[in-house]
């Protein structure tokens, strides 16, 4: 992590809005790929990321290690995002947004195929697990500490998820058959 990003937390942990504010600049757009994976409509990623804002900003004092700063908020922005969709009743989710797959993946259309297999196929805390550790390339110890499970759940969760995703490719699912 670079020394100017460290500075920047540890100014904001003390109290420094101008500070935070930089810091969360920097981070904001990842913060929305994030909202949008899990509500798949920007408006409503937009409103995740201002949740994220304010209550990072209220936390911000009890974050302990800058080098957790980036993985703590994505856990913030997770747990918006959760909640948001608690509270809106949303099932649909989204794994990557268009122009991500296109930045990140060559072909686009086998990446909108596995777009729908990941949407159809997997539960919230699967989607979870799967995004932050292909999308993020987290390991798991730190996926557990992001979503606050024990180990040895995230890698049943995640061995489960790949499993299902398996079979679906295998059933056809992959190409809608």
């Amino acid at each position: 992590m670079e020394q100017s990003i460290i500075s920047l937390i540890q100014q904001a942990t003390k109290g420094d809005s101008t500070a935070y504010k930089e810091l969360f600049l920097q981070y904001e757009a990842m913060i929305y790929r994030t909202a949008y994976i899990y509500v798949n409509n920007e408006q409503d990623a937009l409103d995740i990321v201002q949740e994220t804002a304010y209550r990072s900003l209220l936390n911000i004092h009890r974050l302990k290690n800058p080098e957790y700063f980036k993985s703590w908020l994505i856990k913030i922005t997770i747990n918006c995002a959760i909640d948001f969709l608690r509270k809106r009743k949303h099932t649909t989710t989204s794994f990557l947004n268009e122009w991500d797959m296109k930045e990140y993946d060559p072909d686009v259309a086998l990446s909108v195929s596995l777009l729908e297999l990941v949407q159809k196929s997997l539960d919230e805390k699967e989607k979870s697990v799967v995004l932050l550790k292909y999308y993020y390339d987290y390991t798991l110890p730190v996926i557990a500490e992001i979503l606050d499970l024990p180990l040895n759940t995230v890698k049943t969760i995640l061995y489960r998820a790949l499993k299902r995703l398996r079979v679906n490719v295998m059933e056809g699912s992959l190409y809608g058959e």
